[in-house]
């Protein structure tokens, strides 16, 4: 069996979708176990989140009830009260003198009216579908991945091809082999895969990078020019526009997009140190996507510590530094399964292709 976030004791995983009908959305919720603390670090320049400010580390609450990613962009947000109404009727939460408030952060992809219609998106019930199928999971339960729960509706590579779902997971050495990283991520990314030194599929290379040494017969200002090019010298393929933003046939304005990750261990951190676990998973987004954290991506990458095992402090290298390695790697593999795991689809709103992964 492939590995996955339920790797990691505890770590469950429920997903809905809707497809057909003009829908082409779902939801997907990552489940811990109580007590487990939370941090988040949002890298991408359009970000649509719920609840993240509560996971900084100087924040009163430090731990999280479940994690919420949804299609919709910000409309899908609504998913989380979903989660949370399902998470109240079980008891867990924030206990207050008079009430259990559970802290449920999510964050969405834009991937309105990929359906047809544009008003088919995350509901309140879809997120309060998914918890409790999340709750439903038996302990290291399989994950589906693909076209399944946010990844429903997911694209890549300004949507030419289809993203989707998907996870991995890892096991430290030595002295801390009981502790496991887990990842789960949702592809849509306004970049394409990185594999063997390029971007996939002829890449998305935009014309913006320049050798730092000027070749000669260059124009005014220092910028040569290849046939085709603009004034500025700035190539640019088929299909990318004047700000080196490809659109899809029709668009006034580039697609938006986002990759979600969810990184979960069963170490003990506190909030502090899940934040940098957080910050140095978003390393393995930006080996496995170009380009990435663009003005035009959401990216977001959550991080989950069950406080299961004590990290062991063996040989030269901190162990928390491993663990950090070891996220990031596992962000990486999540993505490349979430691609290769991806299905073509066409619908009235688009048409995904299967990205051409290489074996």
């Amino acid at each position: 069996m492939a590995s996955s976030i339920t790797d990691v004791p505890g770590i469950r995983v429920g997903q809905v979708q809707k497809t057909g009908a003009g829908w082409l959305t779902g939801v997907t919720v990552v489940l811990p176990p109580p007590g487990t603390v939370g941090a988040v670090d949002v890298r991408g320049g359009g970000p649509a989140t719920h609840e993240t400010d509560a996971l900084d580390p100087t924040t009163l609450v430090p731990t999280v009830d479940a994690v919420v990613l949804a299609g919709g962009s910000a409309f899908g947000l609504i998913a989380a009260h979903g989660a949370q109404r399902w998470l109240e009727e079980q008891g867990q939460g924030f206990r207050t003198a008079n009430a259990v408030v559970p802290i449920v952060p999510a964050a969405a992809i834009y991937d309105l009216g990929r359906g047809g219609d544009i008003a088919a998106r995350p509901d309140e019930q879809m997120g309060y579908d998914a918890a409790a199928s999340a709750g439903a999971m038996q302990d290291f339960g399989a994950v589906q991945r693909g076209n399944v729960g946010a990844g429903t509706g997911a694209a890549l590579g300004f949507q030419q091809y289809k993203g989707g779902v998907g996870t991995a997971s890892l096991r430290m050495s030595g002295a801390n082999d009981a502790v496991v990283v887990g990842a789960l991520a949702v592809v849509n990314a306004a970049g394409m895969p990185f594999h063997g030194g390029v971007s996939g599929a002829g890449g998305l290379h935009t014309g913006a990078a320049r050798p730092g040494r000027p070749p000669q017969g260059e124009g005014a200002g220092g910028l040569g020019r290849a046939p085709g090019e603009g004034a500025a010298g700035l190539g640019r393929p088929r299909g990318v526009d004047a700000a080196g933003l490809g659109r899809a046939p029709g668009e006034e304005t580039a697609p938006l997009n986002t990759t979600l990750c969810v990184v979960a261990t069963n170490a003990v951190l506190d909030p502090a140190q899940a934040k940098r676990t957080a910050s140095a998973a978003h390393a393995g987004l930006a080996r496995a996507l170009s380009p990435s954290h663009t003005l035009m991506d959401g990216d977001v990458v959550f991080a989950l510590a069950t406080g299961q095992q004590q990290l062991v402090q063996e040989g030269p290298m901190d162990a928390r530094a491993e663990l950090h390695v070891l996220a990031a790697e596992a962000v990486t593999a999540a993505i490349r399964d979430a691609v290769v795991s991806a299905e073509r689809v066409e619908g009235s709103g688009v048409v995904l292709e299967k990205y051409p992964y290489p074996d």
